[in-house]
C-alpha cells in the first residue's frame, strides 16, 4: 500500500455542515459497514452498536432533536431559572452522558477558538444569538444529511468501549470518504434519548454516546472552514 495514498485519505475527510440531500446508495453503506468490521477491539468484543436513519425516520429525528433544542434554549441563554422550570417541565436532556459538562481548563481554550473561528467564517458576530442559535441548531438537523447515525456503547465495558467506538468510527468515515461520501460526528445528539427511543429499540446495556452524519458535501461557503489539526501531543519522558 502506498503511505502517500493512506495520508492523503486521511487529510482529506473533514466535517461537513451542509449536505446535499441526495441519498447514499444501499450498497455504498454496506460496503462501508464492511469496512468498519476491520477496526480493533478490546479482546474481540466490539462493545458498540450502530444505528442508520434515512427517509423519513431521518426527518421526523430532525424535527425531535429541534424541539428538543429549542425548549433547552432559555437555559442556554442563561436565563434566571430556566434550568428548574425545564426540570419541572420534564423536558430536561435526558441522555446518557452530560454533553453540556464543561471542557477541562486546560482543554477549554481549543474548543472556544474552533468556535471563534467557525463563527468568524460563517460570517456570526458574537452578539448576534438568533444567528447562532440557527448554527446550533443545523447540529440538530444533522446539517441536512441524508443519513444519520447513532454510536452506542457497552456501559459494562466502559471506558474501553468508548475506545473502541471511537476506532471504529475513523475506521467508518475513513471508509467513507474512500467511498466519495462525506462526514461529521453529532455530539450533540448524545444529548437526549428520547428522539432515539422513540425510533429504535436498543439493548438496555448500551449507551448513547455520539451521532454522525454521512451524506455528500454540498458547495456551501461552511463546507471551505478547516479546523486546525494540532500535533499530537507526547508524555515527555523522566530523566
Amino acid at each position: 500500500m502506498n503511505p502517500d495514498a493512506f495520508s492523503e485519505l486521511a487529510a482529506a475527510r473533514y466535517s461537513v455542515r451542509d449536505f446535499r440531500p441526495d441519498p447514499v446508495a444501499t450498497e455504498i453503506v454496506e460496503e462501508i459497514l464492511e469496512d468498519t468490521r476491520q477496526a480493533p477491539s478490546w479482546s474481540n468484543t466490539r462493545p458498540f452498536m450502530l444505528a442508520l436513519a434515512t427517509g423519513e425516520r431521518a426527518d421526523r429525528l430532525r424535527a425531535a432533536y429541534i424541539a428538543e433544542f429549542d425548549v433547552t434554549l432559555p437555559v442556554q441563554h442563561k436565563k434566571r431559572g430556566a434550568m428548574v422550570r425545564l426540570a419541572l417541565s420534564g423536558k430536561a436532556p435526558d441522555g446518557d452522558y452530560r454533553t453540556w459538562a464543561p471542557h477541562p481548563a486546560d482543554l477549554l481554550p481549543h474548543s472556544q477558538a474552533v468556535g471563534s473561528q467557525l463563527y468568524a467564517h460563517m460570517g456570526i458576530a458574537r452578539d448576534d444569538r438568533k444567528a447562532r442559535d440557527a448554527a446550533v441548531r443545523r447540529n440538530c438537523e444533522a446539517f441536512g444529511a441524508p443519513v444519520i447515525g447513532f454510536v452506542l456503547v457497552h456501559k459494562g465495558l466502559m471506558p474501553f468501549a468508548a475506545l473502541d467506538a471511537g476506532i471504529m468510527l475513523q475506521t467508518l468515515f475513513l471508509s467513507a470518504k474512500a467511498h466519495g461520501v462525506d462526514s461529521c460526528p453529532l455530539g450533540v445528539l448524545a444529548t437526549w434519548r428520547r428522539p432515539f427511543d422513540a425510533e429504535f429499540e436498543a439493548p438496555a446495556d448500551y449507551r448513547l454516546i455520539t451521532g454522525f452524519a454521512l451524506g455528500y458535501a454540498s458547495d456551501a461557503p461552511v463546507n471551505d472552514f478547516r479546523a486546525e489539526r494540532r500535533a499530537v501531543r507526547l508524555v515527555p519522558a523522566r530523566s
